[in-house]
């Protein structure tokens, strides 16, 4: 999160939620508490260098907590912080959204894809 001062709230978001995955990684963390591992398969498509990149910005920015039991093997847990809860929550909406529109979005996406393809 940078240090800027935001014009609206939307601004605001988007410096804690930007990145493709960091939206995902809160719709897991919402539903529990996860280790890395479980994580990574239930996000899918994600590489690790990204994920652990995306995960310890989430921390830094007091979204995600992250508890290392420093045991062998390592057990690692993030779960939501207070404040990365109530963004969850605000993301709820745009995850029904999403889900109401699915197909749209996949048509429209199709689309792009094919007309990308021919030019």
């Amino acid at each position: 999160m940078s240090n800027n001062t935001f014009n609206c709230g939307l601004g605001a978001v988007l410096a804690v939620i930007g990145g493709k995955w960091k939206p995902l990684v809160l719709y897991h963390l919402a539903q529990d508490v996860h280790r890395y591992g479980e994580l990574r398969r239930a996000i899918g498509g994600v590489t690790d260098k990204v994920l652990i990149q995306q995960l310890k910005e989430l921390e830094r920015d007091e979204i995600i907590s992250r508890i290392d039991y420093q045991e062998m093997p390592p057990k690692v847990e993030y779960s939501l912080t207070p404040f990365g809860q109530s963004l969850a929550m605000a993301l709820g909406a745009l995850c029904t959204w999403g889900t109401e529109h699915m197909q749209t979005v996949e048509r429209i996406s199709a689309r792009r894809t094919a007309a990308l393809a021919s030019s």
